[in-house]
């Protein structure tokens, strides 16, 4: 026997009924919105109780990268699931300068850093915001650079040597008062090392 006019038709929108209310992932194919590592969704609007619209945000001391809203587009979201990226506080460093100046920077932000004229650099000169929200290698000083104890002790003598000369009846002489100023300051230096117990070999 066939079936009686229209019923093939109305056995057709039967079964799609049945074939949403039973399998509602024919309707679209992204039904769980993607997870994403330190961050997390809720669920902005429905379809049929499925998720279409869902907003992403981050847990505390991380940044959202990406688009934060996603909108289910038949088969697929309306774009990849946004990244939730360490932070990393903008790094103190008295008489330096950063390569790039923000409050915050994210993973893998990296920064070059640039002593003061007179400051010399203790540490590595880049550093890079690592995953576990800090500076990787730690983040460097700039320190004052102090004059060797040969430079200074050249400035004293020639300082010294400037005076000795003023008292000089003949500018002849000057060259060789100047050397045996300074091998007198030298004698003195060394006698008072010895009187410290500083060996030399």
């Amino acid at each position: 026997m066939w079936p009686a006019p229209g019923s093939t038709s109305r056995s057709g929108r039967l079964f799609g009924v049945l074939t949403l209310l039973l399998c509602p992932s024919s309707l679209h194919g992204c039904i769980s919105p993607p997870r994403i590592p330190h961050g997390s969704y809720k669920v902005i609007d429905r379809t049929l109780g499925i998720p279409t619209t869902v907003q992403y945000e981050c847990q505390e001391g991380y940044a959202l990268v990406g688009a934060a809203t996603l909108s289910c587009k038949f088969i697929q979201w309306s774009s990849p699931a946004p990244r939730c990226e360490a932070l990393c506080l903008k790094p103190r460093i008295p008489n330096g300068k950063l390569s790039v100046e923000r409050d915050q920077y994210i993973t893998p932000d990296t920064l070059t850093i640039q002593c003061d004229p007179g400051y010399k650099m203790v540490g590595s000169q880049v550093i890079s915001c690592s995953q576990y929200r800090s500076w990787i290698p730690a983040v460097p000083k700039c320190e004052r650079v102090n004059s060797a104890p040969s430079e200074v002790l050249e400035r004293e003598e020639v300082l010294e040597g400037q005076h000795l000369l003023k008292c000089l009846p003949d500018p002849g002489d000057s060259k060789m008062a100047l050397e045996l100023h300074k091998l007198s300051l030298r004698i003195e230096k060394l006698e008072q090392e010895r009187a410290k117990g500083i060996r030399y070999i």
